[in-house]
């Protein structure tokens, strides 16, 4: 489905759409309907049950999403977070550099110097992808970041976060605190962060406000204690620095031994990796044939990683592998920069016994593009219909409720919905259209199970047995009425990984 015909359905069955529609649109801004919000908050809880079930030290906080100007100059974004920028001389467009050049070279920009994109654009004809002029720019430097006047007289500078992960390292020392000197600790926020996008495109994948989930471990660097025989059998789909250098765009499944041996890559590290590589299939249900961890380079990656790899889906909607998350061993720059922009000693104590600075492993999860990439990947049509076939335990609504003549069964479907609705279950009543269109509303909407109040279901007025019907088979059975709580709950999976150490 193409990225255009999937954002129209998921825009018809009320899931998202622009923000400010009326006033036609703010350009990388959208407003989530009411399915769109029960998705997200599945998904949400899915990534923080996983990740926080990791360990029992791995804790989730919520802090501002303000940040004083100190902070993001000691972090090093008032510097170094910037996409290169070029500017059409005849119609005064600017895009990033990237996105003009996404056809001449797909890997991207990472690392290049604006010199080198100056040569690049030259050489290659690139056009405006807006007016088709070739009088493009120079590159230039753009900071994404939203700057923000604080107080009545606006003498305060602060900005919106363009990352979560800083909030969880302001908090680190508190969180020792909170967490008895336990390490390594883990420190999780899902919130809001703000990137003022040169050009925002492919809808949920270039934002200027979007959700993030992130985890930051601290740690000893002297040893992450990690239980890696659990995961050592495991092949993860890779894409190294080497193998796209010799012309290789397609991963190779390593066991994570080797990862570790020949791959010369930390335990702790590839242990995350497959626990990722895991989350992904078991909980979101992405098929490891479309996945792959591609790794950065010296000069691609971000400027505070030692190591990083991008998990990466290939979504039709958007034509090739787009980057949906990441791990990242940062080391201990972050802690480092923040001590010396507060004047604190960032040392503490470690399980060795030495005062040093703990090291940091970020895992980060983006939520809008995972909401897509769900869409791209489940959103099909099949035989006569639409169906998403999402996980039952992300679903928005994992029961619709239907009488089959609203008059003669109206009430006593409202009392079954009502019933599922106090047994905590995400619940839907639906009497509009026939029965075969409700069927095709839920299927759309990936609702697993339909349940149908008819003449047989009645004993007495009463409702007995009720018709529940699977949304992938289409299978229907009756099912007594005080069995159908238990047997939606049996249906559902709630994945959640093996714990380390």
């Amino acid at each position: 489905m193409k990225s255009e015909e999937l954002f129209a359905l998921l825009r018809r069955r009320g899931y998202l759409w622009p923000s400010a529609e009326p006033y036609g649109g703010l350009q990388g801004f959208y407003d989530y309907g009411p399915l769109g919000t029960a998705l997200k908050r599945q998904v949400e809880e899915a990534w923080a049950t996983w990740f926080l079930g990791l360990s029992p030290d791995y804790h989730r906080i919520e802090p501002a999403e303000v940040l004083p100007e100190a902070v993001v100059r000691a972090s090093g974004h008032l510097e170094n977070f910037t996409d290169p920028e070029v500017r059409c001389g005849q119609c005064g467009n600017a895009f990033r550099a990237e996105t003009v050049l996404e056809s001449v070279r797909p890997q991207g920009l990472d690392g290049v110097p604006p010199a080198e994109i100056a040569e690049i654009l030259a050489s290659s004809g690139a056009r405006c992808p807006r007016c088709g002029s070739k009088s493009l720019s120079v590159p230039r430097p753009f900071n994404l970041m939203f700057g923000l006047d604080l107080g009545a007289e606006g003498k305060e500078r602060g900005y919106l976060r363009p990352e979560t992960a800083q909030s969880s390292f302001l908090s680190f020392d508190r969180m020792l605190d909170v967490g008895r000197k336990a390490m390594p600790l883990g420190i999780a926020v899902v919130g809001r962060a703000y990137r003022n996008e040169i050009a925002p495109r492919q809808v949920l994948f270039r934002m200027r406000a979007f959700t993030q989930a992130e985890l930051q471990v601290f740690f000893d660097p002297s040893g992450f204690p990690v239980d890696f025989a659990s995961v050592s059998q495991s092949t993860i789909p890779v894409l190294r620095v080497a193998d796209r250098d010799r012309g290789e765009g397609s991963p190779s499944s390593v066991p994570a031994s080797d990862l570790v041996g020949a791959g010369g890559l930390p335990e702790f590290y590839v242990y995350h990796l497959a626990q990722t590589l895991r989350f992904y299939r078991e909980s979101l249900g992405y098929p490891e044939s479309v996945l792959r961890f591609y790794e950065k380079s010296d000069s691609e990656r971000a400027f505070y990683n030692r190591i990083q790899f991008d998990v990466e889906v290939r979504l039709d909607s958007l034509g090739g592998y787009r980057e949906v998350g990441a791990v990242h061993y940062r080391g201990d720059y972050d802690l480092t920069r923040h001590g010396e922009g507060s004047r604190h000693d960032p040392k503490v104590l470690l399980p060795s016994g030495v005062r040093a600075v703990p090291h940091v492993l970020e895992i980060t999860f983006g939520v809008d593009r995972n909401l897509w990439a769900l869409a791209d990947l489940g959103l099909a049509n099949a035989d006569d219909r639409v169906l998403w076939r999402i996980p039952s335990h992300l679903a928005p609504v994992t029961v619709g409720v239907f009488p089959l003549l609203p008059k003669e069964h109206g009430a006593a479907a409202l009392g079954v919905y009502e019933r599922l609705l106090s047994e905590g279950l995400r619940a839907r009543y639906d009497a509009a259209g026939t029965i075969g269109k409700r069927y095709a509303r839920m299927d759309e909407a990936g609702t697993p199970f339909c349940v149908t109040v008819d003449g047989e279901s009645l004993l007495n007025g009463a409702v007995r047995t009720v018709t529940l019907r699977d949304r992938d088979s289409r299978a229907q059975e009756r099912v007594e009425l005080d069995r159908l709580i238990e047997t939606v709950r049996a249906a559902i999976r709630f994945p959640r990984p093996r714990r380390a150490g």
